[in-house]
Parts: structure tokens; sequence; C-alpha cells
């Protein structure tokens, strides 16, 4: 014998109660993923100033070595092996840098793109044309499209 599918009837309270309880589930849903996404932000935001705080780091031993590759027939000997060591922790800090997937940004144009530089001061230059960038004073990291620090110039300007 074949059986007939039986069909559930709920009463009127008992759709009222199921239709209430899928209501309340949607909405703990929607908050648990604004929840996660909050988080998630709040994560970024920690991880993005890990990145800048190395970034630093970075900086002042690229300030060291220049300043001692600058002064370099002051040094002894043994300073010589002092600033070669200090590339070499630079070099180790971009690596790092470089697994999260942060890139320093090579800029080698002559005049700023906006994009991507920051000019931090003025050189009165009546040899070049203005805004030709005369030094790069910190150099730009990008993580993606994201510019977490943009290349830091100085730029020309002709004397009037």
């Amino acid at each position: 014998m074949i059986k007939k599918k039986e069909r559930l009837r709920l009463s009127e309270g008992e759709r009222k109660h199921i239709i209430q309880e899928i209501s309340s589930l949607l909405k703990i849903q929607f908050s648990l993923k604004q929840t996660i996404q909050e988080q998630q932000q709040q994560f970024n935001a920690e991880v993005e100033e890990l990145f800048l705080e190395l970034i630093d780091f970075f900086d002042a031993l690229e300030y060291l070595q220049n300043y001692m590759r600058d002064n370099l027939a002051y040094l002894e000997p043994d300073e010589e092996y002092l600033l070669k060591t200090i590339a070499d922790i630079e070099n180790r800090l971009l690596q790092i840098l470089e697994k999260q997937e942060i890139e320093i940004i090579d800029f080698q144009d002559n005049y700023p793109d906006f994009r991507y530089c920051k000019v931090v001061d003025i050189e009165v230059r009546n040899d070049l044309e203005n805004q030709t960038i005369t030094r790069i004073v910190r150099r730009g990291f990008r993580l993606g499209d994201k510019i977490l620090r943009p290349v830091e110039v100085v730029v020309s300007k002709r004397e009037e």
C-alpha cells in the first residue's frame, strides 16, 4: 500500500512562534556578522599600527646607516663592520615586512606624484624647474593598494 504524505498543519499560534524564532535568529545572525566585521576592522587597524612601528624602526636604521656612510672618512675600520651590520639588520627588517606583503614604494620620478608622495620641504634651487624632487627624505610603504606612508620628498622652487 502506498501511504499518502500527511501535511503538517500548524495552528496560528505555532506559526507566529516559529516566525518569531526565525526573526530572532536572523537578528542574532546580523548582530554576529556586524561584530565580526568590527573586530576585523579593529584587528586590521592594530596590524597597520604594528607595521607603521616597524617602518619607523626601519627609518632609524636607514638614518644611522646613511649618517655613517656620509661620515665614512671619519670612521675607524671596525666601524665599517658596524655599518655593514646595520645594513644587514635593515635588510632583515625589509624581509619581515615583505613577508607581510608590505612593499617599499619604488618611486624614481623627478616630479612628485601625489598619490605616492608627500612634500615635506622646499629647497630654493635656480638650476632646477619648480617641483623637481631634490631628495627623498623617507621612503614610502604600501600594503597592497593601501599607502601606509607616502614617499616624503623635498622639492625645488626657483627664487623669484
